[in-house]
């Protein structure tokens, strides 16, 4: 769609009901994005049935059926959209990622273990290694020939990638770097094709030469032969039976004396010369670990997307379900459907909106990344911006997927529950992208840490003048917090009327202000105790102590940039009915998180009792307007029967409703109503002789 200017929007309770319809045609290629054709191009991969998961398949035979699927990626050219040009790809950054996101729809298993094959084996050689590291192994990776392991994550450190413990020690006599897990803690672990399929791996580890640890490092290890025997030094373990995932081998990998040539360093980022002198054109070791590391950041990124594409088909099933689905007769005999009850909307329509606001925070995401990997615009800074956005939207996304599908299968009784009908194994699936490519309460660290460095990076650069009206605002600020004044919106008089409660609220520069608002208090509140301790020489217990506030706050800034991509978003709709209806839902998104943070505004006196009161039922009007473009707004999402295979989501329970109408209907004309029926006295029973 062309991006331009939006005409004025009608407020919720202006009193203006125009006959709005929502072009759902147009909504759903808008929220393709800007890789539409690529997005259109892997959801029709995903619908073949060869590319679909199959229910009740073992272990052993998943894995098999995903391996094949694999190897029908490489004949379908999917895998070369990332890769470089003169190995026959297409260079395409963001469209590969769109690309890998859509094959959720297909087999998390499949999304997942192509995820390792190219997005983080193919692009640790393409993205750590050099020219020399291409021509020898890109190619084969990519084709599959070279299946391959990506080894970082280790037993006794899953996060904490800087203190893993495997070592790799040059060798000056033989020119060699010795592949060492000194413990069992060390072993490298949840690996996928580890178990397997993997042919060789990209093991981090610490780099040691002239008894010198410079850090993590990645190097090219071989793993197994063709017929997939271990080679000497190398031995494994199957992880097993996971709680969803199972079309993935993984499994743990542990080495003793594993000898690998010097160019088996994967030397972009650093290298060591024959004589085992290192050299590296980073020369800060902190700075050079996380350069290495953020090349990598594409997992996160995908996991946001992913995640999103998996709660949006779980609203789409349950919404499909809860029009259609009849539950207890209103006043005039008639079954009503689910979605009409109040307390149903309330569970589903919420976070419709939320997945709009995922998907075009995501869109924000996917541009970034591609400017940053395709050289558009890649700098220091614009490449922290990237780390930084997808550590604060990746644990958002993957939590509210699982609480999304948890809430669909619930709205769904026990159709559910049933796996034909897919939520349950859409869980099971998703359940663990919490943890991999960043455990998500650890990346929210990242995001505060950042946060904070901002916040002092202004204070160090602020002058005299700034730092004193700083230091006045906040301690206006807590003053009023503490005594329990009202700040916002008290020149308009709370009146009792929802309508004039709500109606500054409603406008977008306020939601946006009442977001933004509680992420600068946050930040400001922790990071002058943080200051304050580091005086006090206490600075690490301090950090600790506000770590749940830290997080929180990283949680409300990445909530916020959600809002900011929603509303950014709606000027490129062109449809003024369908722009109004999109204005609405990030309205109740926007005051759907105000509502679930009610608590602080008022203990920090930003809301009053009145508005506080006022935003709970506003976000209950703006779903009852939204009810009726429920259906529309997740069709929208594109997904068909073949996508979504959940057979209460393909029809047949409407179908079922109206065989129960009609068999009603008809027994009512046959049947006389039941009367009620006067109880005969008893007869006596004789006295007993």
């Amino acid at each position: 769609m062309v991006m331009k200017a939006s005409p004025p929007v009608p407020a919720a309770d202006s009193g203006v009901t125009p006959a709005l319809r929502v072009d759902t045609p147009a909504l759903g290629r808008y929220l393709l994005g800007r890789w539409a054709d690529v997005r259109t191009a892997s959801r029709a991969l995903a619908a073949r049935p060869e590319m679909q998961g199959v229910l009740g398949l073992s272990k052993e035979d998943h894995r098999a059926r995903v391996l094949d699927q694999l190897k029908y990626l490489v004949k379908n050219g999917q895998v070369s959209l990332a890769f470089p040009k003169e190995y026959g790809g297409l260079a395409d950054h963001g469209g590969n990622l769109a690309a890998f996101e859509e094959l959720v729809a297909g087999d998390a298993s499949l999304q997942i273990k192509s995820g390792v094959q190219w997005g983080l084996f193919g692009a640790a050689i393409m993205h750590l290694g050099t020219t020399e590291h291409h021509k020898k192994w890109l190619a084969d990776a990519m084709s599959l020939k070279l299946p391959g392991i990506y080894a970082m994550t280790e037993t006794g450190h899953g996060s904490d990638v800087a203190a893993i413990a495997t070592t790799a020690e040059y060798d000056p006599a033989t020119h060699e770097f010795v592949i060492n897990t000194p413990f069992r803690a060390a072993w490298k672990d949840y690996l996928g094709n580890a178990a397997l399929h993997g042919q060789a791996a990209v093991v981090f580890a610490q780099l040691i030469t002239g008894n010198v640890n410079y850090g993590v490092h990645a190097f090219f290890v071989p793993i197994r032969d063709k017929l997939g025997t271990f080679f000497p030094g190398v031995g494994g373990e199957d992880d097993g039976l996971k709680g969803g995932l199972n079309g993935i081998d993984n499994g743990r990998l542990h080495f003793d004396n594993v000898r690998v040539p010097r160019t088996n360093l994967l030397n972009r980022y650093g290298d060591v010369a024959e004589d085992g002198t290192y050299t590296s054109p980073i020369a800060s070791p902190g700075r050079r670990f996380f350069t290495m590391l953020g090349t990598l950041v594409q997992g996160r990124v995908s996991l946001d997307g992913a995640a999103t594409n998996a709660a949006k088909m779980a609203l789409q099933i349950a919404v499909t379900y809860g029009n259609q689905r009849r539950q207890f007769a209103d006043e005039t005999g008639e079954e009503m459907v689910l979605l009409d009850y109040q307390r149903h909307q309330r569970r589903l329509i919420p976070r419709i909106a939320t997945a709009y606001a995922q998907s075009f925070a995501h869109e924000v995401l996917l541009d970034k990344f591609d400017a940053v990997f395709s050289g558009a615009n890649d700098t220091d800074e614009s490449r922290q911006d990237l780390e930084t956005l997808a550590a604060a939207l990746k644990p958002l996304s993957t939590w509210n997927a699982l609480d999304t599908i948890q809430e669909a299968r619930e709205a769904c009784g026990g159709q559910g529950f049933l796996a034909e009908n897919r939520l349950v194994g859409l869980h099971a699936d998703l359940d663990i992208y919490v943890t991999f490519e960043g455990d998500n309460n650890v990346l929210l660290q990242l995001v505060a840490k950042r946060l904070l460095t901002d916040v002092g990076d202004t204070i160090r650069g602020a002058d005299s003048a700034t730092l004193a009206k700083l230091a006045i605002e906040h301690a206006v600020d807590r003053t009023l917090s503490s005594s329990g004044l009202r700040r916002l919106g008290q020149t308009v008089i709370d009146l009792g009327s929802t309508a004039r409660s709500v109606d500054r609220l409603r406008e977008s520069d306020m939601q946006r202000a009442l977001l933004t608002e509680r992420v600068e208090h946050m930040v400001l509140a922790i990071g002058g105790e943080l200051r304050q301790a580091k005086k006090d020489g206490r600075q690490a217990a301090a950090f600790n102590e506000n770590q749940s506030g830290l997080i929180d706050a990283a949680i409300a800034h990445g909530e916020l940039l959600q809002w900011e991509a929603f509303t950014s978003a709606l000027a490129g709709i062109d449809d003024d009915s369908t722009r109004t209806v999109l204005t609405w839902v990030r309205d109740l998104f926007g005051f759907g998180l105000i509502e679930k943070h009610l608590a602080w505004y008022l203990i920090s006196g930003r809301l009053s009792a009145q508005r506080a009161q006022a935003v709970t039922a506003y976000v209950d009007r703006l779903i009852a307007r939204l009810r009726p473009f429920s259906q529309d707004l997740v069709d929208a999402f594109g997904y068909g029967p073949e996508h979504l295979r959940a057979s209460i989501a393909t029809g047949v329970e409407a179908e079922r409703q109206e065989e129960a109408r009609a068999y009603f209907a008809d027994s009512s004309r046959r049947f006389a109503p039941k009367e009620s029926v006067a109880t005969k006295p008893s007869a006596k029973k004789p006295a007993a002789e």
